[in-house]
């Protein structure tokens, strides 16, 4: 059985001062801490839409687009 990862998509740019760099190639293995640091990490929340997406289902797990 695969264990599912985790991608942050952003469609801005992310920026956390408690990592050193937001890597958006980076696999989570934990849902929970991949939605934070997708969370803490954008720059313009009023703009930007962050994801994060299940691999490699595609399935978005958390978005933070407000639904139209």
């Amino acid at each position: 059985m695969l264990t599912p990862r985790y991608r942050i998509e952003s469609s801005g740019t992310l920026r956390n001062d408690l990592l050193r760099s937001i890597n958006l190639n980076h696999l989570y293995h934990d849902s929970s801490l991949a939605v934070a640091v997708a969370v803490k990490s954008v720059t313009d929340p009023e703009r930007d839409e962050v994801r994060v997406v299940q691999v490699p289902s595609g399935e978005i797990i958390f978005s933070s687009a407000t639904p139209q």
